[in-house]
């Protein structure tokens, strides 16, 4: 009797485990996600596939932006199913009745991952006041750099009709450097790989930074269409998971293994691009575990709309914006990265 009991507890074991096996493997309603990526660097969806977190999910490809808005606008206009932008440049297009959510933080700031406004070490560009009259080169407008400056003019007494003397000019952030150093702008935002190649050739100093005005921040999040969500509700938790294990892994493996591993990744998908600027990567600018995103990293640029008079007070929250069910790590969850 006792040999068939443990015969049949063995059987109701084994029995339960390819159940769970079967839940565990059960389809996504979607097999590939479009996105795009960026020239020279490695978007999150491509490490986590490249890591095998992404897995029967599928990135694809659909060319290169540098643009937050029209990333997030391809995924309004259904072109793309993931994209990202500045939070404040979220919070103007969610307010506009956008149907989109923001699911996870993939861009900041942090000790070692900024961006500055840097002039040339001659000019005479000392002050905010000093910007009037003065072209800006920035990656787009009505986003994070856009923003940034406009914050910086305020803080020093710089009036709205004064500012309007600053002209902000769209330049791909690739070419930054060589705007500023050829004067065909006398300020260049300069961030990261780049700002750090900038500043070894010299001759360059900041005016000033986002992490001077605000510290340490989760500047950007990645969207989902609300139709998507609700269509797609395992494949969206698992894209997020695995974009959330991607940043994690990022977070906490050395910086040289995570440089080397974006080398290969870069190499591997063929776009005739070059890879150099990988080797001045240092963090992922992310300050919170796995991209979770707080209420904070909204609210600052709902205030600054509402002061602005560009939103109501009022119109809209934090809550209204994103969502965290999506993420393990919100939940507290231990979901190891390696």
């Amino acid at each position: 009797m006792r040999q068939l009991f443990k015969r049949l507890t063995t059987a109701t074991a084994v029995a339960l485990g390819f159940a769970a096996s079967a839940l565990a493997q059960e389809p996504l309603e979607v097999t590939d996600i479009r996105y795009q990526g960026s020239v020279g660097t490695v978007v999150w969806i491509e490490l986590a596939d490249h890591l095998g977190y992404l897995a029967p999910l599928k990135p694809k490809w659909v060319g290169n932006t540098i643009s937050g808005p029209q990333d997030v606008q391809a995924v309004v206009s259904n072109d793309t199913d993931i994209g990202g932008a500045f939070n404040g440049a979220l919070v103007k297009l969610i307010a506009k009745k956008a149907p989109v959510k923001a699911v996870i933080g993939y861009y900041g700031v942090d000790d070692n991952t900024w961006s500055g406004y840097y002039v040339k070490n001659d000019s005479p560009i000392k002050t905010a006041r000093d910007l009037l009259g003065k072209k800006v080169a920035m990656n787009t407008l009505g986003a994070h750099h856009d923003f940034i400056v406009r914050e910086y003019l305020e803080r020093n007494q710089v009036n709205d009709e004064e500012a309007k003397q600053v002209t902000f000019v769209i330049t791909p952030p690739v070419t930054g450097e060589q705007a500023l150093r050829q004067n065909q702008v006398e300020v260049s935002t300069l961030g990261g790989i780049l700002r750090d190649k900038a500043l070894e050739r010299g001759g360059i100093r900041p005016l000033f930074t986002d992490r001077d005005l605000f510290g340490n921040f989760t500047a950007g999040s990645y969207v989902l269409r609300n139709k998507f969500i609700e269509q797609n509700p395992k494949a969206s938790k698992h894209l997020v998971s695995a974009i959330a294990r991607a940043i994690e892994w990022a977070r906490t493996t050395p910086a040289p293994q995570v440089r080397s591993t974006f080398e290969s990744i870069i190499k591997a998908r063929g776009r005739a691009e070059s890879a150099d600027a990988i080797q001045y990567w240092k963090s992922t600018g992310i300050p919170s575990t796995g991209g979770v995103v707080l209420d904070k990293d909204l609210q600052v640029w709902i205030d600054w709309l509402v002061k602005e008079q560009i939103v109501k007070p009022g119109q809209i929250k934090p809550a209204d914006l994103y969502t965290n069910a999506l993420n393990p790590y919100a939940t507290g969850a231990k979901v190891a990265a390696k």
